[in-house]
């Protein structure tokens, strides 16, 4: 219970910097544009990725990324795509948190626990 909820609340603050991440990421190592890379770098702050770890990594989130509902730059996405991106992001961060060894999540979720609670700061929430 506990891992599906700290999934879903990585899936929620990936949802709220995702248009810049899908219209732009391209993986860990690189190419991708300065949002999607922002978020890796802080998802995996304090994480030493091995070169499998990072081909898994970069596998799904290519296999995601060409699920993601298409946007419209400067168009908030409409309610059933952002329930559809959010719904993906879900799936993608703990098909991505799989890939990690034990201890090496228990830092992932403090990153996705860190990056929940500066988007609710920074939202006033």
């Amino acid at each position: 219970m506990k891992m599906l909820r700290i999934s879903a609340l990585g899936a929620a603050l990936v949802l709220a910097i995702a248009p810049m991440a899908n219209a732009q990421g391209e993986g860990m190592g690189g190419g991708g544009g300065r949002g999607g890379a922002r978020m890796m770098e802080m998802l995996f702050k304090g994480i030493d990725l091995t070169d499998v770890e990072k081909a898994q990594v970069d596998s799904i989130q290519a296999v995601y990324r060409a699920k993601m509902p298409a946007m419209t730059p400067g168009q908030a996405p409409d309610p059933s795509a952002r329930a559809a991106r959010r719904e993906i992001m879900q799936k993608e961060t703990a098909d991505i948190r799989n890939v990690l060894t034990p201890d090496q999540q228990k830092v992932f979720d403090k990153n996705v626990e860190e990056m929940r609670s500066r988007r609710r700061s920074r939202s006033g929430n």
